[in-house]
């Protein structure tokens, strides 16, 4: 590891005026050296067989916050789309659980609209998740939580940034698979296990990007804070 994953994870902090940590994910063949796998105990099975460690993979976005753990596939296993979006399980794995028959009945997406999902194309033995200030790995996706003031300055700064809706785990899968940095106004799921704030959105930016991308978002948030200062200061006028 060559690059100075704690110094980009303090320009992006303050550049954005981040609340939340950047999240580092990684996709591996093996536990790395010195890494702890998650520790919560696996869960009771669902009637369809689902369990996992948490209710869904996006919950380890906001429990690597604390601290970096490696997970195995089988952690994953309660949601069948983080399962699905993160290529640890196939459409044909996971299309007769309980919980897409729930979100197909609800009309929550379509049949037509699952094969369309992106996801990532080979099936890691371990995802780490942790805070990137403190990452022992390069990662492949670096994960923000960003209100809308802040999804303005990264549209501004990522040329062709990606706006995506739901499932909101997808947009991993787009940044490493694509290469593509990539928003997400969230989805219900999501947030309904994750206790995202309704202001909360997120944006998946290619861990090999990031030097660059923390450059270019800096000089764009300056540049904003100017714009913003002479605003401010006209406005007065009509106060």
């Amino acid at each position: 590891m060559s690059t100075d994953w704690s110094t980009l994870a303090a320009t992006l902090t303050r550049s954005l005026h981040l609340e939340v940590p950047p999240v580092a994910i990684t996709f591996a063949d093996q536990v790395p050296d010195g890494v702890p796998g998650f520790g919560a105990p696996m869960s009771e099975p669902a009637a369809d067989g689902r369990r996992g460690r948490v209710a869904a993979g996006c919950v380890f976005w906001v429990r690597a916050l604390a601290e970096t753990f490696a997970t195995a596939p089988e952690d994953h296993g309660n949601c069948s789309v983080g399962s699905l979006t993160h290529g640890l399980a196939s459409l044909d794995e996971v299309a007769g659980n309980d919980d897409v028959a729930s979100l197909l009945a609800s009309g929550w997406v379509t049949a037509a609209m699952v094969p369309g999902i992106p996801t990532v194309s080979r099936r890691a033995e371990a995802i780490v998740y942790g805070p990137l200030a403190a990452s022992a790995v390069d990662p492949d996706v670096v994960l923000l939580r960003v209100n809308g003031r802040q999804l303005m300055v990264l549209s501004d700064a990522i040329p062709g940034l990606r706006i995506e809706g739901k499932p909101q785990c997808h947009i991993v899968a787009v940044a490493k698979e694509q290469r593509v940095a990539a928003a997400s106004v969230g989805c219900a799921l999501s947030r309904a296990r994750t206790g995202m704030q309704p202001h909360e959105m997120t944006c998946a930016i290619p861990g090999a990007d990031l030097p660059d991308v923390a450059r270019r978002v800096q000089a764009t948030a300056a540049v904003d804070a100017d714009v913003a200062t002479y605003a401010a200061r006209d406005a007065r006028r009509f106060a």
